[in-house]
């Protein structure tokens, strides 16, 4: 199979959801076009020389989570504050990793993008 293959398997029927990838998908290639994309089982990984992004089906939906998004995760040195960021931790000191639940094309904003990139930075700063 090939990588578009697997995303297709991966999303299955929800085309809403695969709207969404495709465009942050986009938006990450227009950027950073040597990124490297592996489908997993549980996620869709984006990688410079490191893990900097992950694009994901909600595993456990929260209330108030729309029926038809994407969740967006990725790492940075500090923990962003922003109402747009449905759960932030730091698993370790100084690596906060951030989910932000998209539902809409126009949410792969240039805000999003900015912290995706400083997820990129930091990733390739490891």
């Amino acid at each position: 199979m090939n990588n578009r293959d697997d995303v297709l398997e991966y999303f299955g029927a929800r085309d809403a959801e695969l709207a969404l990838y495709d465009a942050f998908e986009s938006a990450v290639l227009e950027r950073w076009p040597d990124t490297r994309i592996t489908v997993h089982r549980t996620q869709v990984s984006f990688y410079n020389r490191y893990l900097f992004a992950v694009a994901s089906l909600p595993y456990r939906r929260m209330n108030g989570w729309p029926e038809h998004c994407l969740v967006i995760t990725f790492g940075v040195t500090d923990q962003l504050t922003s109402p747009r960021i449905a759960v932030a931790t730091e698993p370790y000191p100084r690596r906060w990793t951030h989910h932000v639940v998209v539902s809409r094309p126009e949410e792969i904003d240039d805000e999003l993008m900015g912290w995706v990139g400083q997820a990129w930075t930091f990733s390739m700063e490891k």
